[in-house]
């Protein structure tokens, strides 16, 4: 990036998905047939596109999310809280169906648990959305889509995705600059073993260890965790602010261990707030 690059704002945005989550605060996750009674109830829109995109506004001042809803009146609320109480800019193509919905518990050692309800709803290349607007940008988080929503993120000059958005990434026959993958999670793997290496590392998650990166050549590295700013809470949402954070220092011209470390600031800030949102990193006003 040129120094007059540099005095412009980093532009950044997500294409991905949306859910709409029910927490429920347990002490501990129930056994099976067991009852529980939840200490506190809320719902709000999240998932990992939401979270990744809310984290981008936070860290950039403004953030373009390009993503499916259903047409139903969780997908309305869900657009409403994205767009006026978090001042994500969101562009949503309309599914004639429910939202997509998930059950999360989040018990006292600040786990969550998550039971996802119904099928991904992502944007496709042929819905109605602002596509040429993303070869305008420094970064974009791909979460999910098709391949022609892969192909248009893959125009922004850094592309950061999850490996969890495996099948968008092999339709479209592009490999992005980073691939994030939690070391954890058995699909996670598996998506990365369907994928040509990406351009410069794949990035694996481990929680409370901080990760490990592999690129090119045998390169390759470890990050710690950051400290959390404060008592941890709920672990919902860190690894989608982490994997923001990621993409907004890529975009704004860091090398990668520095990218990595201002993920894991936001990741550890996140777990710090009940919910994805109350307590993410935030370097620009809102």
């Amino acid at each position: 990036m040129s120094d007059r690059e540099r005095d412009r704002p980093v532009r950044v945005g997500v294409v991905g998905h949306v859910e709409w989550l029910d927490f429920a605060v347990v002490e501990r996750v129930p056994l099976a047939g067991e009852i529980v009674t939840t200490s506190g109830h809320f719902e709000l829109a999240a998932g990992g596109g939401a979270v990744a995109a809310v984290q981008l506004r936070k860290l950039a001042g403004a953030a373009l999310f390009l993503t499916a809803l259903g047409d139903d009146e969780r997908a309305r609320h869900a657009a409403e809280e994205l767009r006026d109480l978090h001042g994500v800019e969101l562009s949503a193509a309309v599914r004639a169906r429910a939202q997509r919905r998930a059950f999360t518990h989040l018990d006292a050692a600040g786990e969550r648990t998550i039971t996802v309800l119904g099928e991904r709803l992502v944007p496709h290349g042929d819905d109605p959305l602002p596509w040429d607007r993303l070869a305008q940008l420094d970064g974009i988080y791909l979460t999910g889509g098709d391949g022609a929503a892969a192909r248009a993120a893959r125009a922004a000059r850094v592309l950061v995705a999850t490996a969890r958005a495996a099948d968008a990434l092999s339709a479209a026959g592009v490999a992005p600059d980073v691939l994030v993958a939690s070391g954890r999670d058995e699909k996670e793997r598996a998506g990365l073993e369907a994928l040509p290496p990406p351009l410069l590392a794949t990035v694996l998650t481990d929680g409370a260890r901080g990760g490990r990166w592999e690129g090119a050549g045998g390169a390759g590295g470890t990050w710690p965790i950051a400290p959390p700013p404060g008592p941890p809470v709920d672990a919902y949402g860190c690894g989608d602010s982490f994997a923001a954070g990621l993409t907004y220092g890529l975009a704004a011209g860091m090398e990668l261990p520095a990218a990595l470390a201002l993920g894991a600031r936001c990741g550890a800030a996140c777990l710090t707030g009940r919910g994805p949102y109350a307590a993410q990193l935030a370097l620009a006003p809102a």
